[in-house]
């Protein structure tokens, strides 16, 4: 994965007392590969103690304000309590460029869109970058936000999002929910179905929404989906990003007793080896020293997409490719064992 460029901190913003706003410089013969969509996220890749660490965040921050994401530590995290602690203006990172299939294109901008968006903890953070692009580059557009913590103290970007509802009164609402502090004009509790039925059938009802956008955690996400789709909206119409991934093992419908010669491609070259099919394909690719891309290794990201060109792979888990693209021979790598004794994977090729 020879896409990684080394980018300087330009500053870091504490925007509360456990997660932080990282914004990089960006020399402009690498603007071009720095362009993203609302919604996108980029991999950081740092050496902390002798080993490689690499993470996914997604960009708060519009394509016209530049490089910027939020980091929220995380109980025993390695980088994100690196980056809340440690990192320092002037420092440098190893960062790939944006990707993820979680996004607004820019041909959305050109009329007007009505858009709602449930998000919890550190999943406003792809939100965020929606709602500020759409609010500023479609002057009849909308957004209704639904947004849960523990607590306002706890609630990433807390205040730029109260000053983008002061300054976009009739376009932008935040609905603000906390499971642990009581607070006039916010709900009390949680992101479940009363919460979605509230919006779509009762305060925000004439909205006619055309999509939604979900980030948190799976149970979150699930809930909601499950609850839009009883109100009639299409699959197409609901998108969704995962933060945190279930803790439940996946499994797969086909015997993993046997090796496999498996071919992969990555960054036009080929390598050959055997694998055992009860191992995953990033994992064995990864032991051969191959730079395969990923990021989470938990089936959360899309850095690890490949296609398989030739024999058979079985995922544990899938909760990002449609049903179309895992037709059209699309896998997550990191959750994927190769079910025939040859088996072609192109990383290349998506």
């Amino acid at each position: 994965m020879s896409q990684f460029h080394t980018l300087s901190i330009q500053s870091i913003k504490r925007i509360t007392d456990k997660s932080v706003a990282i914004s990089f410089g960006i020399p402009d013969d690498l603007k071009d590969a720095f362009t993203f969509a609302p919604g996108q996220y980029i991999t950081l890749k740092i050496n902390i103690e002798g080993s490689e660490v690499r993470r996914a965040y997604s960009l708060c921050s519009t394509p016209q304000e530049g490089l910027t994401v939020g980091v929220k530590e995380v109980e025993n995290g390695t980088f994100s309590v690196y980056a809340n602690r440690e990192l320092k203006e002037g420092d440098t990172l190893e960062v790939h460029p944006p990707e993820g299939k979680f996004k607004i294109e820019d041909s959305a901008f050109a009329k007007a869109q009505h858009y709602a968006a449930f998000a919890a903890g550190s999943g406003i953070t792809p939100i965020l970058s929606m709602i500020k692009t759409t609010l500023a580059q479609s002057q009849d557009s909308t957004f209704v936000l639904v947004y849960g913590n523990r607590t306002p103290e706890e609630a990433m970007f807390r205040e730029e999002l109260l000053a983008l509802r002061d300054q976009y009164k009739s376009r932008f609402s935040i609905e603000h929910i906390y499971s642990q502090s009581r607070v006039d004009g916010a709900h009390f509790g949680r992101i479940m179905k009363s919460t979605v039925n509230f919006v779509v059938k009762n305060k925000y009802a004439s909205h006619n929404f055309n999509d939604y956008f979900l980030c948190g955690p799976e149970a979150m996400v699930k809930e909601v989906t499950k609850v839009l789709k009883e109100n009639g909206v299409n699959d197409t119409n609901i998108h969704f990003e995962l933060f945190t991934a279930s803790s439940e093992e996946g499994s797969v419908e086909a015997a993993l007793d046997g090796q496999t010669n498996i071919k992969v491609v990555c960054d036009d070259e080929d390598f050959e080896f055997v694998m055992k099919q009860t191992d995953l394909i990033l994992d064995a690719a990864l032991d051969k020293d191959i730079d395969a891309p990923h990021s989470c290794q938990g089936g959360v990201c899309s850095s690890c997409i490949a296609r398989v060109i030739e024999g058979t792979a079985e995922m544990e888990k899938n909760q990002i490719l449609t049903d179309a693209e895992v037709a059209e021979g699309l896998i997550l790598t990191c959750q994927a064992h190769p079910t025939s004794a040859k088996v072609v994977v192109d990383y290349d090729d998506v």
